[in-house]
């Protein structure tokens, strides 16, 4: 299994993440807030399961290879190891937490390729403990949300003699900023998305400082300010910084970099003002300012500031475009003798929310669906775990990487999803559950969460149900998973996490699919299309639905593909919100097909409106719509 976990940097709100910490104290401290996003550069590993050890080899940034470090998977060992300190601490620090609260065996990993600095701001540290927490969530199953990979990580650096801040794990998150928010013990996070490319030059001050001095003449101004200059620093790392951020988060939600560049501006003179006074020593930072003032890249940016921890350790600029962004790397070095980063934040519209229609009757799974939604019907996964057949679909959504989940439902049975989703068991029955049924009680409530039911009062088609999903949506474009279908994937990326990656990549709507003999096509909407990734990505050029044999034999044949064989609809697709316009037309002007609501030809209206792709998903469906294919996929999703 391969890995990527770049850096992370912290464009603005350093230092609140423990300040805001301070609220368990004192009240009358603002939160704290701080926008961070992860860097182009980072941690290039392949990990693999191990019987019994915890191994790690390194690449460091110069192509030096580390280790391999090794040591068992005992919890004393690991804590030891951790206690000790160093680069190994952080992995060991990680697994001796995970293996606190889940049964897992060792993990091999391979560091084989590094091109993110080491102790430059940009929590290298941070890097490797959200790597090793991803490793063993990923070879183990362990139905970890990135905010729980990110909350281990966490846990297992701070096992070490690391004190780092709550803020480093962001990277977890991956390229894209976010916004993460301190009150006291908890955090809050929100991923923000750019609607433009933000170019950024990360700079190497070359310099040093001493970052526990810092930390530790910060903290003499917390809990209670006992002088003006506390007083000013509780102010700038409060409410101003809050000011500060809000401005920011909607400078970087319009993508305007010129308004950006100048909040940063100004958050660095608030900072030589109000909060290097406490730490003068280390934070006047004369290096620091000298890039920062240095007269030949004016020209070539908006504005910029200090990074992390502050003092001459990393300098941060933003460029005006991308070809300035060359500028003024060529400047520095030259001028400077510094060496520099390119930092680009990548605009697009991530896809956070994912639809489920589930409020059909189930009609051919009569009378069973009189006793029980075909939602609800059992299926064992491939760890011997019994389940509902929603929640397996809701388990898909959520390790592709979505956040919120709308489940469309009836209203009569809009009681019976939430007890299962939002309620444990009665407590007599919890206290009978084994640890690790009760760890999955608990996994299935922080499902839960995620998810919304919105009533669909009356059935009357697939387009139908999607529209009544539109306000909950709203102007974002969305993942549709059907809810009588399961996916397994071939590989170790989700069915779903494929095609929202063709879709990060392509810029337009995508439907999976799937290979199909033209003795079933009969069964499934179709396409074709013309090949932008040979046997991969597809440009659509028609959806049918259900066609016949004769039909699909005349319009539905795509290149390259075997004689009577085509592409099927594999059940996923993510989608642009104009969907709604379309849909809410029909409905409105009462435009039906075969008596109902449907969703096909609004797909091929986008498709003709906005371009439509097809990507070929390295996976299988399993359907659970008819008696034999229920009774198939019982047999088979538990060897999937």
């Amino acid at each position: 299994m391969k890995l990527f976990v770049p850096g992370r940097i912290c464009l603005l709100g350093e230092h609140s993440d423990w300040a805001g910490g301070y609220r368990r104290i004192n009240a009358d401290i603002e939160r704290g807030f701080t926008i961070i996003t992860g860097t182009n550069q980072g941690l290039y590993a392949e990990a693999e399961p191990h019987p019994n050890k915890l191994i790690l080899t390194s690449t460091l940034e110069d192509g030096t290879r580390k280790g391999p470090f090794e040591v068992e998977m005992e919890r004393e060992a690991l804590l030891e190891v951790a206690e000790q300190g160093g680069f190994f601490s952080y992995a060991a620090g990680v697994a001796y937490q995970v293996l606190t609260h889940y049964r897992v065996r060792g993990l091999k990993i391979d560091n084989y390729l590094t091109d993110l600095p080491i102790k430059k701001c940009l929590s290298s540290s941070a890097a490797v403990s959200v790597m090793v927490a991803r490793a063993f969530n990923r070879i183990y199953d362990l139905k970890m949300t990135i905010r729980g990979e990110m909350e281990y990580a966490y846990m297992g650096e701070i096992t070490t003699p690391s004190r780092c801040g709550r803020m480093d794990q962001g990277c977890a998150y991956g390229n894209r900023p976010i916004m993460m928010t301190f009150d006291g013990e908890r955090v809050d996070v929100q991923e923000l998305s750019v609607p433009r490319d933000l170019h950024f030059v990360i700079v190497d001050l070359c310099s040093e400082k001493d970052t526990k001095e810092i930390l530790s003449r910060l903290n003499h101004c917390y809990p209670f300010a006992e002088d003006e200059m506390q007083q000013g620093v509780q102010k700038a790392l409060g409410v101003t910084n809050a000011k500060v951020i809000g401005e920011a988060v909607e400078a970087l939600k319009s993508g305007d970099a010129e308004r950006l560049g100048a909040i940063m501006t100004r958050a660095q003179a608030e900072f030589d003002a109000h909060v290097a006074p406490a730490c003068p020593s280390e934070l006047t930072a004369p290096v620091l300012h000298k890039v920062l003032a240095h007269e030949a890249v004016k020209p070539y940016v908006h504005g910029g500031k200090g990074v992390g921890s502050q003092g001459d350790g990393t300098a941060q600029l933003v460029a005006k475009d991308e070809e300035s962004q060359r500028k003024v790397v060529e400047i520095i070095e030259r001028d400077l003798d510094l060496p520099c980063l390119k930092m680009t934040i990548k605009s697009g519209r991530r896809v956070r929310k994912a639809v489920i229609p589930a409020a059909g009757f189930g009609t051919r799974l009569f009378p069973a669906s009189k006793a029980i939604k075909k939602e609800l019907f059992p299926v064992i996964d491939n760890q011997g775990n019994i389940k509902p057949v929603i929640m397996a679909i809701v388990e898909e959504a959520v390790d592709a990487g979505i956040e919120e989940v709308c489940i469309l439902v009836q209203r009569a049975d809009l009681e019976l999803f939430e007890e299962f989703f939002g309620n444990p068991p009665p407590i007599e029955n919890y206290n009978k559950l084994s640890r690790e049924h009760k760890q999955i009680n608990d996994y299935v409530m922080e499902l839960g969460r995620r998810i919304t039911f919105v009533p669909q009062d009356v059935q009357e088609g697939f387009g139908h149900a999607v529209w009544c999903a539109r306000e909950w949506v709203g102007n974002e474009p969305f993942l549709l998973l059907l809810g009588d279908h399961l996916y397994a994937s071939d590989s170790d990326i989700p069915c779903a996490r494929q095609v929202l990656d063709v879709y990060d990549k392509v810029g337009r709507s995508v439907v999976g699919l799937k290979v199909t003999p033209g003795s079933d096509v009969q069964h499934f909407g179709c396409v074709t299309g013309t090949w932008l990734e040979q046997g991969s990505v597809l440009s659509i050029s028609e959806f049918a639905e259900k066609p016949d044999l004769d039909y699909a034999r005349e319009h539905l044949q795509t290149e390259g593909t075997e004689e009577d064989t085509f592409f099927s609809v594999f059940g996923q697709y993510v989608l642009k919100p104009t969907i709604f316009e379309y849909l809410d037309e029909h409905i409105q002007h009462n435009v039906r097909e075969r008596g109902e609501f449907q969703l096909t030809s609004c797909l091929d209206r986008l498709r003709q409106e906005d371009g439509f792709a097809g990507y070929v998903v390295q996976g299988r469906r399993f359907d659970i719509g008819l008696p034999e294919a229920y009774r198939q996929t019982v047999i088979d999703f538990r060897n999937a």
